[in-house]
């Protein structure tokens, strides 16, 4: 799982999995599900993100990670 920030459109991408979406549903108003071609989750974009969360912090818990990374 990945998380992608773009401050230029101030939006979050929350990546399931690796892989393009086949289509986009809006789940609600500024947040998006792009699904692949079995109907499967591949990742969530949230529109004005900065607005809507606290992007200051990322925290865990009880995740089974093997590695961490921060790009």
């Amino acid at each position: 799982m990945k998380l992608h920030y773009y401050p230029e459109t101030d939006s979050l991408y929350i990546e399931l999995k690796p892989g393009p979406g086949a289509e986009t549903r809006e789940v609600s108003d500024g947040l998006n599900v792009d699904l692949d071609t079995a109907g499967g989750a591949v990742g969530f974009d949230i529109d004005r993100a900065s607005k809507r969360l606290d992007l200051s912090t990322l925290e865990t818990e009880a995740l089974p990670l093997r590695s961490t990374r921060v790009g």
